[in-house]
């Protein structure tokens, strides 16, 4: 089976940054936990790209956009040809609208233990 290659946009990897900061606050244990969660699930997309459902706001931005859920969180993604890219994590409790979505991967920032996470880095 082919691999599809994650891209995580910047807009993605700061929501990232979000969550496992205001979640460390209270507890850095269940930041690190929640952030590996997430990760563990992105990276599943390289395999089973489709393991989503299309996201109910699809119809209404035009897009086809899927979800992976974890706890509160939603990862949002698109697959294009043999790219998945990661275009946001949120709250589901978040409305979506366009002008949440960013268009360009950029380049991975890596969450590291200098930078208060002890986990593995996002890709």
């Amino acid at each position: 089976m082919p691999k599809f290659r994650v891209e995580i946009t910047g807009t993605a990897q700061s929501d990232i940054w979000g969550i496992f900061h205001y979640i460390s606050a209270d507890n850095q244990t269940a930041a690190i936990n929640l952030i590996q969660e997430i990760e563990r699930q992105i990276n599943s997309l390289e395999i089973f790209p489709l393991r989503g459902p299309v996201i109910p706001e699809s119809f209404e931005l035009g897009v086809e956009y899927r979800h992976i859920i974890y706890g509160h969180y939603r990862t949002v993604f698109k697959v294009d040809h043999s790219r998945v890219i990661i275009m946001r994590v949120i709250h589901g409790a978040r409305l979506m609208n366009m002008d949440i979505f960013e268009k360009i991967p950029v380049p991975n920032r890596k969450i590291t233990k200098e930078n208060g996470y002890e986990g593995q880095s996002l890709r």
